[in-house]
């Protein structure tokens, strides 16, 4: 799908602000509302738009504490990284989990918790018990400098 100026405004506006109405977002990049509705779902539709979401504020629900979290496998094969995968994804507290190069970690997890006794239960009883998993380094984040959900767009 080739996109042009009003699909690119489509995104920016959406990016920011999900829940806005058609009638706004047609309003806002100078279009009638239903070429409007139809661009949003033809982007909707080759998946450029995967999802909406509601950004909820961690420190409100109790998870004060952010880490980052290197894991080194102790073999780096398709049923090992397959295995880990699957059972990263069904921990809650895990927000991102990234395969790297580049470092001694084959993975960077993001994770948020608590506090640091939920860490402990987190690292001790679900990561260090994933088959395969050797090594563990963590980072504590003292601040978020950028927090950015929304892509560059042209």
């Amino acid at each position: 799908m080739e996109l042009d100026r009003y699909d690119y405004q489509i995104l920016r506006l959406l990016q920011t602000n999900g829940r806005m109405s058609n009638q706004e977002l047609a309003d806002q990049i100078g279009l009638s509302p239903s070429p409007c509705l139809r661009r949003v779902r033809a982007l909707e539709d080759a998946g450029i738009i995967s999802a909406y979401h509601a950004t909820v504020d961690a420190k409100q629900l109790g998870y004060a504490l952010m880490a980052l979290i290197s894991i080194a496998m102790d073999k780096h094969t398709d049923e090992r990284f397959k295995t880990f995968e699957q059972q990263i994804q069904e921990i809650p507290e895990v927000l991102e989990c990234l395969l790297i190069t580049g470092q001694t970690a084959d993975y960077q997890l993001k994770v948020i918790v608590k506090d640091l006794e939920h860490y402990q239960d987190l690292l001790l009883n679900r990561i260090n018990r994933i088959t395969g998993v050797t090594s563990v380094h963590t980072s504590f984040v003292l601040r978020k400098v950028v927090n950015k959900l929304a892509l560059p767009l042209g």
